[in-house]
């Protein structure tokens, strides 16, 4: 018999969140993980705010938010606001019920800013580390380093002279005014973007154009390919090298001493060599044929450990990969390095709880 369509809608209905999300869901595992690392968030959390006053939006809903905006690729806030507002599985992670109103996109922003200013998305990402230490599932020896350009949230016509010889003619379309630099040398000693000032001119190899850009870099575990660190610098020469020797000198604080480093051929460089060697590392680098380095050559490349750090390296594409065609980070939606900072410690957070929860899962199968 055909069905009909009741337009008489019910009254009451009692059907809850949680009862339209399947038990196996990968999302319950992902919830389960960033629950554990939220409570133990909390004390840092009733610091942030006043005991008096109107109640804010919980901050446990505002990374959670940021997980979900990594997670399923959502193009920004806004469009984050408007979904919530309708999809059911978003609710339910966010422990919020059919009858709570949403968020409004301009609230959510200024509230990331009081935990921007607290440092929070560090201490959330540090966290879901140190989960994933405490279960065991982490390498406390070797590891891989490895940078990428993350493009800046400016436009080439924002990038003007540091000191204009001639006065600038009124554009035609104040809006968009129409800029002509074909034929002019830019670089960054003379330019700079009035978009984003740490914004820097940056190409990816040779013959390629160059992009206004941050530099994006990764410390990775080789056990299981979790992301242990992160750090964004203006992209200059050498910011590759610098920030791997501060993200290893912040383990170092922590109490761990890496026993190797594995690299691409853009860390073959006599000065990095020589420092990973001061602490006690062995440099598993990708050589740059016909360079011959001091404490990098064939007593080092010849071991089988070399080539096994050779093979796994190439994991920490796969965290590149999907922070930025998953996660969003291909361009940056803030500006500066802070900002850009801060977006990529919660990207890196919801790409570990990604891993984390699967691990999980296979852990539990076997």
């Amino acid at each position: 018999m055909r069905g009909h369509v009741n337009p008489q809608s019910m009254l009451f209905s009692y059907v809850s969140p949680d009862s339209r999300v399947s038990a196996a869901h990968p999302l319950r595992r992902i919830n389960a993980v960033a629950d554990q690392v939220l409570r133990g968030l909390s004390p840092t959390f009733a610091e942030m705010y006043s005991t008096v006053g109107r109640p804010s939006i919980p901050p446990e809903r505002l990374l959670k938010s940021e997980v979900l905006i990594a997670l399923y690729s959502v193009r920004s806030r806004r469009l984050y606001c408007e979904r919530l507002d309708t999809d059911l599985l978003f609710r339910w992670f966010l422990d919020m019920s059919l009858d709570e109103p949403g968020f409004e996109h301009s609230t959510f922003s200024q509230h990331s800013e009081r935990l921007m200013a607290h440092a929070v998305a560090q201490r959330f990402f540090d966290a879901v580390v140190a989960v994933a230490r405490r279960e065991d599932l982490l390498s406390d020896e070797h590891f891989t380093v490895d940078g990428t350009l993350i493009e800046a949230w400016a436009s080439l016509k924002s990038v003007t002279p540091k000191k204009p010889s001639t006065p600038a003619a009124p554009p035609d379309d104040p809006g968009n005014p129409t800029v002509d630099f074909h034929g002019d040398r830019r670089t960054n000693v003379t330019h700079q973007s009035t978009t984003d000032p740490e914004a820097r001119l940056a190409r990816k190899g040779a013959g390629k154009e160059a992009k206004l850009c941050f530099s994006g870099h990764v410390l990775m575990e080789n056990r299981h390919g979790l992301c242990v660190d992160l750090q964004i610098a203006p992209a200059t020469g050498t910011a590759e090298r610098d920030a791997a020797l501060a993200m290893l000198r912040r383990q170092a604080r922590r109490g761990i001493r890496p026993t190797t480093v594995g690299a691409d051929r853009g860390y073959h460089c006599r000065d990095f060599v020589r420092r990973l060697r001061q602490r006690g590392i062995r440099p598993h680098l990708a050589c740059i044929r016909g360079r011959r380095i001091a404490g990098l050559d064939g007593r080092t490349t010849r071991h089988a450990s070399d080539r096994l750090s050779q093979r796994l390296r190439k994991k920490v594409e796969e965290i590149f990969g999907w922070m930025k065609t998953i996660g969003g980070l291909r361009k940056s939606r803030f500006r500066g390095v802070a900002r850009t900072q801060y977006a990529t410690y919660l990207v890196g957070a919801a790409y570990n709880l990604l891993r984390l929860s699967r691990l999980r899962s296979l852990t539990a199968e076997g």
